[in-house]
């Protein structure tokens, strides 16, 4: 995910692997494998990337926000935080707007047993 965008935006400007290597002091077999995502780079790392790229480090790196449910026999994990991220906060947007509802409703129920 992250990688790909790195390696399309790299591409797009013209910039090869043995660049970014030298820019990270590293080799370029071992940044290939670091834009294929076989090895975690570092956050350092980040910053020198979006530097030599011309772009803020938010435009390539996502957060990493870790998302795990608990079952009784078995652990989920997954690294598609943006994803988890924005399928919570919609949800608890949601919640809001429902409970917003519920006493608009209560109220009107109020009101006309009034009447």
């Amino acid at each position: 995910m992250q990688q790909e965008k790195l390696r399309k935006l790299r591409i797009q400007k013209g910039i090869s692997q043995e660049k970014i290597a030298e820019i990270l002091s590293t080799d370029p077999s071992n940044y290939s494998r670091k834009e294929r995502g076989k090895i975690k780079i570092r956050e350092e790392e980040w910053y020198k990337i979006a530097e030599a790229l011309g772009v803020p480090v938010e435009d390539i790196k996502e957060h990493e926000i870790k998302f795990s449910a608990h079952h009784e026999h078995s652990t989920f994990h997954d690294d598609c935080g943006i994803y988890y991220q924005s399928l919570v906060d919609n949800l608890n947007d949601y919640i809001s707007f429902l409970k917003q509802e519920i006493n608009e409703l209560k109220e009107e129920i109020k009101t006309l047993r009034s009447q």
